[in-house]
């Protein structure tokens, strides 16, 4: 008897133990100075303590109720642009969605854009490529990474380095075709060769929607468009396209239209770009239905504005639908979907969490608003994240 009480207390003071040291964390944020705020927004930014002098400054900057400054001379740390931009952008950049690439072509855009405060909404649109000044480095090649990999294996500094260009001018494109990263060779080569081009489309919607093909799901729409390569009847079972197959080919089908005239060309290396002329991989397999739709060009529809999708807040001032994959870049971007997925990815990456409570919910709707008000500025949406989450 003597044995079970004893039980009872040795657990009980456990217990205790145990949530006051949960607790600690929490009561070292909320009574946390200065230096120890700088330092812990420093290393959610850069990734790695701050030396004296700027964690000195930084200090003196939330001490006078001015963290943004600080969070501002972070993001002046290389490491910024190294490491913590290199890895949130990585996984955008190849199907296994995994950090372990080199640098490349479609990583180091998105870097340069977010060093240079370029429009993020034109991530999926601009004729824009990023490349280094770096003295040794080889030239930008359409036909291989050489480049990026020589500033990776080097640690070159991309803060310091990288330089905007264009990609009509390295890749050859016309402007009208470039659309952004998902015109870069990397995101050529990942996502265009083979197939039929939805993996494309499929990767575009995970890495700037937060949606796979799974989320976006609505049988509702008009098939019209499903292309003649998806059978009406897999294994002879017309119940599987009603039920399963049309749900995601009736809104991707018409949009990755967009991408008819693209290629990636294993044996050259490089992406093809054939104006006015449809890729052969749209017409493959056209005996599984013949009915189905045959694409002529590169016209586009977005069907997602109507039925479950339209939570996706596409805006209203673009007509829905376009030729190429530059206005469907554009249609995809000036969404709330679009603003909503870039700051729960910067939440996660500086908070080393997804929002998980009204406040966290809160918070990541008011950074959006802003991102959205000053001009889709992504540094702002680290800063503001990275602030948030300094005492939370």
């Amino acid at each position: 008897m003597r044995q079970r009480k004893y039980d009872r207390q040795t657990h009980g003071l456990a217990v205790v133990a145990g949530a006051l040291l949960l607790a600690l964390p929490v009561a070292e944020a909320a009574f946390a100075g200065p230096r120890e705020q700088a330092k812990q927004l420093h290393d959610r930014l850069a990734g790695v303590p701050p030396s004296n002098s700027v964690l000195n400054q930084m200090a003196a900057d939330i001490s006078a109720s001015n963290p943004q400054a600080a969070a501002q001379l972070a993001m002046d740390n290389k490491n910024f642009y190294n490491v913590t931009l290199k890895n949130f952008v990585a996984p955008w950049t190849s199907r296994d969605r995994t950090v372990f690439v080199p640098l490349n072509d479609y990583t180091a855009t998105v870097i340069g854009m977010v060093r240079d405060d370029v429009d993020f909404s034109t991530v999926l649109s601009a004729d824009l490529l990023y490349v280094s000044t770096a003295s040794g480095a080889p030239a930008y090649s359409p036909v291989n990474n050489d480049h990026y990999q020589y500033l990776d294996d080097h640690n070159v500094d991309l803060k310091a380095t990288l330089k905007a260009s264009t990609q009509s001018g390295l890749l050859g494109l016309p402007v009208a075709a470039t659309a952004g990263v998902m015109t870069t060779r990397t995101a050529a080569a990942a996502f265009f060769i083979n197939g039929t081009n939805r993996a494309m489309f499929r990767f575009t919607m995970i890495n700037f929607m937060c949606r796979d093909l799974e989320q976006l799901q609505d049988a509702s729409l008009p098939p019209d468009r499903i292309r003649q390569d998806v059978s009406r009847s897999p294994g002879g079972d017309s119940r599987v396209f009603l039920n399963s197959c049309i749900t995601c080919h009736d809104g991707m089908d018409p949009l990755a239209q967009a991408f008819a005239y693209y290629n990636f060309d294993g044996t050259t290396g490089r992406l093809s770009y054939t104006a006015g002329a449809v890729q052969p991989k749209y017409l493959i397999n056209s005996d599984n239905f013949k009915f189905g739709y045959v694409t002529t060009d590169d016209h586009w529809n977005n069907y997602y504005r109507h039925g479950a999708n339209q939570v996706l807040g596409f805006d209203n001032s673009l007509p829905g639908s376009g030729s190429g994959a530059k206005s469907m870049g554009q249609e995809l971007a000036r969404s709330d979907g679009f603003a909503q997925c870039q700051v729960e990815k910067v939440f996660r990456t500086v908070c080393l969490r997804d929002p998980s409570n009204g406040a966290d919910r809160q918070k990541v709707s008011e950074i959006k608003a802003t991102f959205k008000s000053t001009g889709y500025k992504m540094k702002q949406v680290f800063a503001d994240a990275a602030i948030y989450c300094m005492g939370n």
